[in-house]
């Protein structure tokens, strides 16, 4: 794995391309959890297993696949990244064919039809864009601008009573400005849980009302 010369590379296409055009075809990775470590909240917050499904800044993890075989098959895998996305898409489209695999950026989400999902997942997508910023107290102008984004394509693309999870290893003073504001136009509840015993990770649940 190809790691950045400095952080805020996170936050670029170029260094993504860079790094899965230089892993094997099968690598995998996952940021701060794996799906067996939080299925049973996933199960909780997602009963039906028709519920189509928005993977968020997807990479080459194996969240979907693990979420695939867990019964959740209407799962739509967006990154930026068109390597990972051809890559993701050859290693499943025989054994996961229900599974779609899509070049698409999380700040637009281009050609995707306004309610037309019931849930959206990100772990570890905004706070990869989050890395241009230095000072979580006073992230930039571009962080806000990006974040804030996502959040309002995510509530778009989500039909009524459709949820935006979000998992991260951000502490909720840090996250909520991202996820409460003048940017979410449409009703919503947000929900905080903490994960882990020792280090903390949180899973915010953003419902749309």
């Amino acid at each position: 794995m190809s790691l950045p010369h400095k952080n805020e590379e996170y936050g670029t296409e170029v260094y993504w391309d860079k790094r899965y055009e230089q892993e094997a075809e099968d690598a995998s990775f996952d940021w701060f959890k794996t799906y067996a470590d939080v299925a049973n909240d996933i199960r909780k917050l997602i009963p039906s297993k028709a519920a189509r499904i928005l993977m968020l800044g997807c990479g080459n993890s194996k969240f979907s696949e693990d979420m695939w075989e867990d019964g959740y098959k209407n799962i739509v895998n967006v990154d930026y990244s068109p390597v990972v996305i051809e890559k993701m898409r050859n290693r499943h489209k025989d054994i996961r064919p229900e599974m779609t695999w899509e070049v698409n950026d999380v700040r637009t989400l281009d050609g995707l039809d306004t309610s037309s999902f019931d849930v959206a997942i990100d772990k570890g997508t905004m706070d990869a864009m989050m890395t241009s910023s230095t000072d979580v107290w006073d992230p930039s102008e571009q962080v806000i601008k990006d974040c804030t984004a996502e959040v309002s394509q995510v509530l778009r693309v989500l039909r009524r009573n459709g949820i935006f999870i979000y998992i991260t290893f951000g502490q909720p003073h840090f996250r909520r400005r991202y996820l409460t504001g003048a940017h979410v136009t449409r009703n919503t509840s947000l929900e905080i849980n903490q994960l882990g015993e020792s280090f903390h990770y949180y899973m915010y649940t953003l419902r749309m009302l």
